[in-house]
């Protein structure tokens, strides 16, 4: 391919360099390229849009068609996120990550609805396996401190968090006595 003046590429048949491009195909574009990527938020993707300088009733236009067609969904978002991240945060982070991504509060409660009291629990004890050998060793205070503090970094509830270290570490030491 010839290039033009400083390595540049030629206009392209239907490019018009004497004609500004239209602002809804530009934000066509950078909606459509974020979406490629990975999935998003209409909030994600308003922000990736200003950022880009697309004029606000333009980017409301093109993200109010793309939930018309079903490209944008922040309800099927949520649940594909939660469903996701589930084995590795608790509800309370997975609620925070939502909301920092521009999923409304209703829409995420929503979602997190499909996570059971029994599902959360299960997934904190299995983060609790790997730290849990880690601490052998550590008087029982420092083991507590540190489990609970991999739950709750991680969103899971304070009561739950106490309640499965105690439990973790129990039958931790029992299995130790055991053997």
């Amino acid at each position: 391919m010839s290039r033009g003046p400083r390595g540049q590429r030629p206009p392209g048949p239907q490019e018009n360099p004497d004609r500004e491009a239209d602002p809804h195909d530009v934000a066509r574009a950078i909606a459509l390229r974020q979406l490629t990527m990975a999935p998003r938020t209409r909030a994600q993707l308003a922000q990736k849009l200003a950022a880009k300088d697309v004029p606000e009733p333009v980017a409301t236009d093109v993200l109010d068609r793309f939930e018309e067609v079903g490209l944008v969904d922040d309800g099927a978002f949520a649940e594909a996120y939660v469903h996701s991240r589930i084995r590795s945060r608790g509800r309370r982070a997975l609620a925070q990550e939502l909301r920092r991504k521009g999923v409304e509060d209703q829409t995420a409660r929503d979602a997190l609805e499909a996570v059971d009291d029994d599902s959360e629990e299960r997934a904190a004890r299995e983060l609790l396996r790997r730290p849990l050998a880690a601490t052998r060793g550590l008087e029982r205070a420092a083991r507590q401190r540190r489990l609970a503090g991999v739950l709750a970094r991680r969103g899971y509830p304070s009561g739950l968090v106490m309640r499965l270290v105690r439990e973790a570490i129990g039958e931790d030491e029992a299995g130790a006595d055991l053997d």
